[in-house]
């Protein structure tokens, strides 16, 4: 019985080692197959779903059904745009070649930048934005007023009266204005026209207003000089001091002194350049020529500036506006020294006796004298206009031998090629090409 357990324990240990090695040999034949390359082709068939498994012992049958089936395109199609760059609506933003260059910081510029910017990009043609006519208020140390002088008719101090702390001037009618309310506004009314060119010979209208008036609700409002000279298409700017405020009185001020006119018009010469943006522009103003233009009252400041302003050689043109009420010495010395501008007087009934003595003195001087405004106005001209009935003081500026009088002048001067302050011209090709 031992020896028949014996052989029965050595025949299941045979048959449990035969089972062992059927068991790992096939397993050690896939493992050697493991560490080999695979087939290109049978990994390429296998990837498809709807691809039959290719039988081991008939490798030709799997080359048929490859050459017979799709090609490597179509079972790997190329990804389409859509799936390589997401539309707008969805969470991936779309980019352009742009946005992956190298980026340099650059500062915004305004919206409409006065100047163009350098770029290796094609560029819009700059265009320079529509200009418009300039008027405004500057402060000037040279204006008329304040003034702290003597008063040359007296040679008494100007300011001649106190009260307290404050100090005024008596005026010949006897009335009392404040220095503090009357003398104290150093403004000027300054007026570029949106079509002046400093390029082009130009002209500087220099206006002072007459009794009872302010530069904004009179010179510029009521009476329109900014709007005349824009009107008058010449190449011509404005200055308009303020004299005395909203009163009657025709002082004179810092126009007074010696040299006031030219300490004036030099210091304006750097305001206009700045009015206008152009910073080298400064020469030009200061060397332009002058036409001074006198309504009412501003006779006095006229004058005085035509007879120690230091620049009358500057003046190319006077012009009056019912205003001749004295100083005839003045003006009839200026006339017969300088025989190359011109000189305009209108009046009314009120002035209508001093013109008459002016034009008999230059006559007795032997200076022609015209009394009509029907020409152009040439070096020397010498005008006096009588104006009629129904022509008021206060509106002169506006209507006087005709609708806006110092329209006319300028136009006048603007179509005399020989005078060489009205070659300004007006804004036609053909007049600034005089």
């Amino acid at each position: 019985m031992r020896a028949d357990r014996t052989k029965a324990s050595g025949a299941r240990g045979r048959a449990l080692r035969v089972a062992l090695i059927s068991g790992l040999v096939p397993l050690s034949l896939t493992l050697v197959q493991c560490g080999q390359s695979p087939n290109p082709m049978a990994l390429a068939a296998s990837s498809q779903a709807n691809v039959q498994v290719v039988a081991k012992t008939n490798p030709q049958a799997g080359h048929q059904q490859l050459a017979s089936g799709d090609t490597f395109e179509d079972r790997f199609p190329a990804p389409q745009f859509k799936e390589r760059f997401p539309s707008a609506s969805e969470s991936f933003l779309q980019r352009q070649m742009s946005d992956f260059s190298p980026k340099r910081a650059v500062q915004q510029q305004p919206e409409q930048a006065p100047y163009k910017v350098a770029s290796l990009a094609p560029q819009v043609p700059y265009r320079r934005p529509p200009r418009q006519d300039l008027t405004t208020l500057v402060s000037m140390k040279s204006s008329a007023f304040p003034y702290f002088g003597n008063n040359p008719a007296s040679d008494a101090p100007f300011l001649n009266i106190s009260k307290g702390d404050r100090r005024g001037h008596r005026s010949f009618s006897g009335r009392v204005f404040w220095q503090d309310e009357t003398y104290n506004d150093s403004r000027v009314l300054m007026h570029v026209p949106e079509h002046f060119d400093v390029r082009k010979p130009g002209v500087i209208v220099v206006f002072f207003h007459g009794n009872g008036a302010t530069l904004e609700r009179d010179v510029r409002d009521r009476q329109m000089v900014p709007k005349q000279i824009t009107d008058s298409g010449a190449n011509a700017v404005l200055l308009a001091p303020q004299m005395a405020v909203d009163a009657a009185d025709s002082s004179a001020g810092k126009f007074w002194q010696p040299g006031g006119l030219k300490r004036f018009m030099d210091e304006s010469a750097s305001h206009l350049a700045q009015l206008t943006g152009d910073p080298n522009s400064v020469r030009a103003f200061a060397s332009m020529p002058i036409v001074i233009v006198g309504y009412s009252g501003g006779f006095l400041p006229t004058a005085w500036s035509l007879e120690v302003g230091g620049i009358s050689d500057r003046v190319r043109g006077v012009v009056l506006l019912d205003a001749v009420y004295g100083e005839t010495d003045k003006f009839a010395s200026w006339i017969e020294s300088h025989r190359s501008g011109f000189f305009v007087s209108s009046y009314t009934h009120y002035t209508a006796r001093r013109d008459h003595e002016l034009m008999s003195t230059l006559r007795q001087k032997g200076i022609g004298v015209s009394e009509d405004m029907d020409g152009p106005l040439r070096p020397g001209s010498v005008v006096f206009v009588e104006t009629g009935e129904g022509i008021t003081h206060r509106d002169y500026v506006n209507h006087a031998w005709t609708q806006y009088p110092l329209k006319d002048v300028l136009v006048k001067m603007s179509a005399t090629p020989a005078l060489a302050l009205t070659r300004v011209a007006a804004t036609s090709p053909s007049a600034s090409s005089r």
